[in-house]
């Protein structure tokens, strides 16, 4: 997904949607309409609105789709997490779940004897997964460093 298609869903799926956000960030919701809207050529974003509403929605998928497309990974840095050997343990299991994944798509991929677009976005959605969670694991680790 895009970082103008994240945008757009963030704003639309806000509770209230444009009528409640818009107000917040001292718009009016035409015009957070129009600037969510991919389609339209006029109102574009500024990146003061990007990180107001991500700010307010809790909504972190602009940053996400960003970061994808640049290939990078976003991870939050969670302080009031508790950085035991269990949540360690729970984020290995998420990293062997997510490499099967990769090891899925690789396997739906190439099961056919042809490798197409969408297959390999599958296959690349599967390793942004697996290298997230690697990161999520790492900041733990980091976290009950001494």
């Amino acid at each position: 997904m895009s970082a103008a298609d994240a945008f757009y869903r963030t704003v639309k799926n806000a509770p209230g949607g444009y009528d409640s956000l818009a107000p917040r960030m001292g718009i009016s919701a035409q015009l957070l309409r129009n600037k969510a809207n991919p389609n339209v050529a006029t109102n574009h974003p500024y990146l003061s609105d990007i990180e107001q509403v991500m700010t307010l929605t809790g909504d972190l998928s602009v940053l996400h789709a960003l970061a994808k497309e640049q290939n990078c990974v976003v991870v939050p840095i969670e302080s009031a997490v508790s950085a035991s050997d269990m949540a360690v343990l729970e984020l290995v299991a998420k990293v062997w779940s997510t490499n099967g994944d990769v090891g899925s798509a690789v396997n739906s991929t190439l099961a056919d004897g042809r490798v197409e677009h969408h297959e390999v976005e599958q296959v690349a959605e599967a390793i942004h997964r697996t290298v997230t969670a690697l990161h999520e694991m790492l900041a733990r680790l980091k976290g009950m460093e001494e």
